[in-house]
């Protein structure tokens, strides 16, 4: 029998596996949610689980590739405006905001993967870690074509403002918090034409 495949060309069933998984993942908690939940949900055998994630541990790593692409998405779309790179930096500002107005009501993926696999030899964590390697690397980069002063040291506490700002989300609401990541992101990058207020 042939397998389904998506318009992309990807098997149907892995992408109800791992849209089924990341969602339950990021509801519920990664250890809270087993095998066979997914199984169950995603409506394939056993047989298609392991013949597309030979571990739950692989299923957790593409979870996380997918919330990787969600992110580079954001960097993307600022891209395709063609603005220049100090205008990009408060587009990609919005970018993020939206993001996790969106798809991250309950804290980051990235870190509540991490609390839950604390090997940090891990799989799991060797995948968050080069995720967060990246996102701090594609800061550093677009500040310094903005002309920040000292863009290593800026996108290191965008990074760190991020985080900060999916955990007050989930915990405060993000129509409260979002005024003010936005307005300390902008203070952040200190680049000419993202001030506050404008």
């Amino acid at each position: 029998m042939a397998t389904r495949t998506t318009s992309s060309g990807t098997s149907a069933a892995r992408e109800r596996l791992l849209a089924t998984a990341s969602e339950l993942f990021y509801r519920e908690g990664i250890h809270a949610v087993g095998v066979d939940r997914i199984i169950a949900e995603a409506g394939v055998t056993r047989a298609t689980f392991y013949r597309h994630f030979p571990s739950k541990e692989s299923l957790v790593e593409a979870y996380l590739g997918v919330e990787d692409a969600n992110i580079k998405a954001a960097f993307e779309t600022a891209e395709a405006t063609g603005a220049e790179p100090a205008p990009m930096v408060d587009l990609v500002i919005e970018g993020l905001a939206d993001d996790i107005a969106r798809r991250h009501t309950r804290g980051c993926p990235f870190i509540n993967a991490a609390a839950e696999y604390p090997d940090a030899a891990s799989g799991v964590r060797t995948t968050v870690a080069r995720h967060r390697e990246w996102f701090r690397s594609e800061l550093e980069q677009l500040l310094g074509a903005a002309g920040a002063p000292e863009p290593a040291e800026s996108a290191a506490e965008l990074v760190l403002l991020r985080d900060a700002a999916m955990v007050g989300g989930y915990l405060d609401g993000w129509d409260r918090v979002r005024p003010a990541f936005v307005a300390s992101a902008r203070r952040i990058a200190g680049v000419p034409g993202t001030s506050v207020g404008e």
